[in-house]
């Protein structure tokens, strides 16, 4: 329910503009400062402007979440909210150029503005002579998460400047709540990751077994934990993305004395600059809009244990040299704070970023990425370890089955070379992916090469075997063709015969003789 502020008499249009816009900016804090839902306190700030300053058609626009286009927040007096065409693009209309220079705008006509879109309140043509429209932007330090934008009738230039800056400062106020909140967000995602943590440990101890694989390369990567598990050397974990870099960290820290102590994970491509910072180091109470109480920073909640930095080719310039003081000094400052907090910390980073080309590049710091060297493990891709293909498959098998509580008995051959054939550029991540996705449509307890995902189902990844003999492959060769066509078919057999160039009597005769199952595959089929 939205707060209910407490208004001034309604006496405002005898005063002062200066008084009046002090009046409305007392308000906007307090609505900003009440716990009601995101949308509701916005529309709040947009209706004391109108009514205290004489603005009208306010609008709110926030980034969408994957950061490509501006949505309506809120709006006054908005005819039909579900519109799909409440959107910008970045420098569409004056809006998105607001959003992409981060530059406030001011249109003295908007009648005779081309760029003006007219999109949101569509106004109308008697509206649009007089009116003028002030667009400024909403940002958290250099980076713009919104606009905000009004129309008002003002006759003299100065009163415009002197509103376009009014209206920077609710934009600001806005903007320190938004980053108040989210913080407030990440803070509880946090502490429920932390209760999910303590409950993981008190139900089992990791085991360096659970990383399934005995390939000859997944050997050396055992012997290299096995190395460096009892000392408090830094690590390096390098790999392309999906091949298990967590696990090799948790290995690591489970095998090592510090295994009683906290395994704390922070994933440095989820979070902003700011929002990174006060994530690792904690913050003071007061440091920004928003921190009402002092917050403990991951590096002081791994104290004793290990840290883990996923993606550590990610973070900012700024947060490296912060990083490499906790390094050489085992010592951080919260934001706001000059006191300097001494940690006990075992430091494991992954990344599957090229840091010797973001060296080169001045992207990476060169002092830290020598002190994050010190010990290397280099996971090798899927596809440079087929060996494990079938380990994992199985283990993934037996773990969906259970899951779903369809067991498993086993995989086809026809499956088996599918897997074998394709190149698994998401590794071991997309192979568990694609064995749970095959053992939901798994029938009678077996995996079968047409229950594996749209992606392997290609004509390079067919299920022609690697050894027999020339009639029995082409025999695999053609039931595969054939079973294609028809699912392209949707079980016509005259679509499929057209589709591959034969007759229906070819096709029915091939049917019979390579024992494909029509009738279980095309039940629905006329």
């Amino acid at each position: 329910m939205a707060a209910q502020l407490t208004h001034p008499p309604d006496h405002h249009a005898s005063k002062s503009r200066h008084e009046r816009e002090l009046d409305a900016l007392a308000l906007i804090a307090q609505g900003l400062s009440s716990r009601s839902g995101q949308r509701q306190m916005l529309e709040e700030v947009l209706a004391i402007l109108e009514e205290h300053l004489a603005m009208s058609r306010g609008t709110i626009m926030l980034l969408s979440p994957d950061g490509l286009e501006l949505v309506v927040e809120a709006a006054s007096r908005l005819p039909d909210p579900d519109r799909p065409d409440l959107r910008y693009q970045k420098g569409e209309g004056i809006t998105g150029r607001v959003l992409q220079t981060g530059l406030p705008a001011i249109i003295p006509n908007i009648a005779h503005e081309p760029d003006f879109q007219n999109r949101i309140h569509r106004r109308d043509h008697q509206d649009t002579g007089p009116l003028f429209f002030i667009c400024v932007p909403i940002a958290l330090g250099a980076q713009v998460i919104g606009t905000l934008s009004v129309d008002i009738a003002l006759e003299d230039s100065p009163a415009l400047t002197q509103t376009q800056r009014l209206l920077g400062i609710v934009a600001s106020m806005i903007a320190n709540e938004l980053m108040s909140r989210r913080l407030a967000k990440l803070e509880r995602q946090r502490l429920e990751a932390e209760n999910q943590r303590l409950r993981s440990n008190l139900q089992e101890h990791f085991q360096p077994g659970n990383i399934v694989g005995n390939s000859a390369s997944m050997r050396l990567v055992y012997t290299r934990i096995h190395q460096v598990a009892f000392a408090d050397t830094t690590v390096l974990v390098r790999g392309e993305t999906g091949t298990g870099k967590e696990l090799v960290a948790s290995a690591i820290h489970y095998s090592s004395p510090r295994a009683e102590k906290p395994f704390v994970k922070v994933n440095c491509a989820a979070l902003n600059e700011n929002l990174l910072e006060s994530e690792l180091f904690g913050h003071e109470k007061g440091a920004f809009t928003g921190a009402s109480i002092q917050r403990v920073g991951r590096v002081e909640e791994a104290h004793g244990g290990t840290l883990f930095l996923d993606e550590i080719g990610e973070i900012s310039l700024s947060t490296q040299s912060k990083l490499l003081r906790v390094l050489q000094e085992r010592e951080f400052e919260r934001v706001d704070s000059n006191k300097p907090q001494k940690v006990d910390i075992r430091l494991i980073v992954a990344t599957n970023r090229d840091l010797e080309a973001a060296v080169a590049g001045k992207t990476f710091r060169e002092d830290l990425y020598y002190r994050i060297q010190v010990f290397p493990i280099h996971l090798p891709p899927l596809r440079e370890r087929r060996d494990d293909i079938l380990l994992l498959a199985d283990h993934f098998a037996e773990k969906y089955g259970q899951q779903m509580n369809k067991p498993v008995r086993r995989i086809s051959t026809s499956a088996i070379n599918m897997m074998f054939a394709y190149h698994w550029p998401g590794n071991v991540r997309e192979l568990e992916n694609c064995i749970q996705h095959a053992v939901l449509l798994s029938e009678e307890g077996v995996i079968h090469g047409h229950n594996l995902p749209p992606t392997l189902q290609t004509p390079d990844n067919s299920d022609v075997p690697a050894t027999g003999s020339l009639p029995t492959r082409v025999a695999v060769l053609e039931k595969d063709m054939i079973v294609d066509a028809l699912k392209r078919s949707h079980g016509s057999i005259p679509a499929a015969a057209r589709d591959l160039g034969i007759t229906n009597r070819i096709i029915r005769y091939k049917i019979k003789k390579l024992n494909i199952d029509y009738q279980r595959l095309f039940k629905s089929a006329k």
